[in-house]
């Protein structure tokens, strides 16, 4: 009987089946998106049921990135000082940062760096186009996390994807060409195992070609041109000019407004700081 031909992600599906479950506090954080009724004390105390997962949030609340007036000694504390959105935001940066092994040739602190600022830039792209921020801050913290598991499942392409993708917003079509899948196909089925929602995973799909997407996704749109301007701020290339140069087609079908988006992104130094805290 002839052996039938694996698909292109059959091994990072399986690499992505040996992580461990995402902690549950994530998955109460999520769902916590769509209520008006949550309260700081409650998200406080979800957090301090996990006292490795508390310590690292109170790492990372006395970061530069959110330059606190004052040492933060408790979470009570943090949840009074960051606010509710920050205080979420932090924690769920915490799990997924936490969620994977320690890789051969994978540099955590370069890869956490530029994805607290992909996070970050999710942001202002949200109110721009009109999505949900909460979602798409997730979906800026997961979308690149595919590549660390191409790393541990193809090494050897994964080291000639990082060389051969030099130039602004190029990793997907270096992958799509080396391997035959894109690191965001691979998140989005990882997303799928760790029940993130169905809009999530149909965004991360979405943003390996939004254009090509039918119907369109805003969100899938928002990740990939947040990925263009994270590879913009890493490389020193105006984001105006990257952006214009990297998705002309999608900037215009969007209507993006770049002299406001350029005045409302934080600055790359904070977007990125507090990185130490959150690996170590």
């Amino acid at each position: 009987m002839p052996t039938v031909p694996a698909t292109p992600m059959a091994p990072f599906v399986q690499c992505a089946g040996t992580l461990p479950a995402m902690p549950e506090v994530a998955h109460t954080l999520i769902r916590s998106f769509s209520r008006d009724d949550l309260s700081l004390h409650e998200v406080a105390g979800l957090i301090g049921r996990d006292q490795t997962l508390a310590a690292k949030v109170l790492r990372l609340a006395n970061s530069p990135r959110y330059s606190p007036s004052h040492s933060i000694a408790t979470l009570k504390d943090a949840a009074a000082t960051l606010g509710l959105r920050a205080l979420r935001d932090l924690t769920l940066s915490a799990c997924m940062s936490g969620a994977f092994p320690a890789v051969i040739g994978f540099d955590r602190l370069a890869f956490w760096r530029s994805t607290l600022a992909l996070a970050a830039y999710t942001q202002p792209l949200a109110r721009a186009l009109d999505c949900d921020e909460d979602i798409a801050y997730l979906g800026g913290l997961v979308l690149r996390t595919g590549q660390i598991l191409m790393l541990m499942a193809d090494p050897e392409h994964a080291v000639l994807v990082h060389y051969q993708s030099t130039a602004v917003d190029s990793v997907i079509g270096v992958e799509t060409r080396l391997v035959g899948c894109s690191h965001p196909e691979i998140t989005a089925e990882l997303a799928h195992q760790w029940r993130f929602p169905d809009t999530l995973v149909m965004a991360l799909n979405a943003a390996v070609d939004p254009l090509a997407t039918r119907p369109f996704n805003r969100l899938g749109a928002l990740l990939r041109l947040a990925s263009v301007v994270t590879d913009c701020r890493d490389l020193g290339v105006p984001v105006d000019e990257g952006l214009r140069a990297a998705q002309p087609a999608l900037v215009e079908h969007l209507q993006l407004d770049l002299p406001w988006l350029l005045e409302h992104l934080p600055d790359h130094r904070l977007a990125t700081a507090g990185v130490e805290a959150l690996v170590h």
